[in-house]
């Protein structure tokens, strides 16, 4: 069964109180696997992406999985810290987020390779490919969406870079928060601004949506012709998303996560290939030190904004 996130404390306090701690016999008092979904796209297809994913956990782990799909980026970290969710794949910025309140909660485990076996993604500025607008120079007075406050490709790098480059956000006519990568890119066909950052692996065809990312997943999903938009814009590369368990996970339960995730690709392509939202080259295992950099960048706004 499939919940919504809607009053997560409430809605996960009938299911466990705490995560369980390590124990011989931890599927006994363990209750249910809870992993957070991030914003990012229609709840509907989020659910339908992971379903198989959940099938698999459940199979693999022997207790009851149930996915929490966010509102917003901050659901999902708010999860993890208070020790109500066990498992979620993050972005750069956000896994800095949770770093920075409580460096004990999570511990970065894995990442998704991209088909070339590289391990970054872009950010992108896409705009109506009608609009007229064709660099950001373009952009001066207009309206930009960025996707969630939390987002590494969809506010925290792209934000940095341009500030970097002398834009501030009063360059702009417009900034705003859309509420996430799928809505952004949507309020930019509908008119509602001028443009929108999303991100993108940037590699395979074009005509797909390349091979992962927002505007692939949309193509996928029926929502997106790449003949309707523009990148005006690309940030240096920025990390691919972590996979975080809790610390306090029972060490088999680990194994097993890492042990399903890591051969995935080759054992069930079909799940791989919906889990990640396109194509890519298998989940590898990775470190904090990966995401140093988001860490700065995420000091660095915190210390800016107050």
């Amino acid at each position: 069964m499939t919940k919504t996130f809607t009053g997560i404390a409430a809605t996960l306090a009938c299911l466990v109180s705490t995560v369980t701690p390590a124990a011989a016999d931890w599927r006994a008092d363990f209750g249910t696997y809870n992993i957070g979904i991030l914003s990012g796209e229609n709840e509907a297809d989020r659910l339908r992406r992971y379903s198989c994913l959940q099938e698999l956990m459940t199979d693999t782990l022997g207790v009851p999985v149930e996915l929490y799909p966010a509102a917003d980026y901050a659901g999902v970290m708010q999860g993890l810290l208070a020790g109500q969710l066990h498992h979620a794949g993050l972005g750069a910025s956000g896994y800095a987020g949770i770093y920075l309140q409580d460096p004990e909660a999570v511990d970065v485990v894995m990442t998704s390779a991209n088909v070339d076996g590289s391990l970054g993604y872009y950010s992108v500025i896409v705009t109506r490919a009608d609009s007229g607008i064709e660099t950001l120079e373009d952009m001066a007075g207009r309206s930009l969406a960025y996707a969630d406050a939390n987002s590494a490709s969809g506010y925290l790098f792209p934000r940095a870079e341009l500030r970097l480059a002398g834009i501030e956000d009063a360059y702009f006519g417009r900034v705003g928060f859309s509420g996430g990568h799928e809505q952004g890119v949507i309020a930019v066909l509908q008119g509602q601004y001028d443009a929108a950052a999303t991100w993108s692996s940037l590699l395979g065809e074009h005509a797909e949506g390349y091979s992962r990312g927002n505007i692939r997943r949309m193509v996928d999903n029926g929502l997106l012709d790449m003949n309707d938009i523009k990148i005006i814009w690309t940030s240096d590369l920025i990390p691919n998303g972590p996979t975080v368990l809790r610390k306090d996970l029972p060490q088999e339960a680990r194994a097993l996560v890492m042990d399903l995730f890591l051969n995935m690709k080759e054992r069930q392509p079909d799940c791989y290939n919906a889990t990640i939202g396109g194509e890519g080259g298998g989940f590898v295992e990775i470190g904090h030190d990966f995401y140093e950099t988001a860490v700065r960048l995420r000091e660095d706004e915190i210390a800016s904004s107050r």
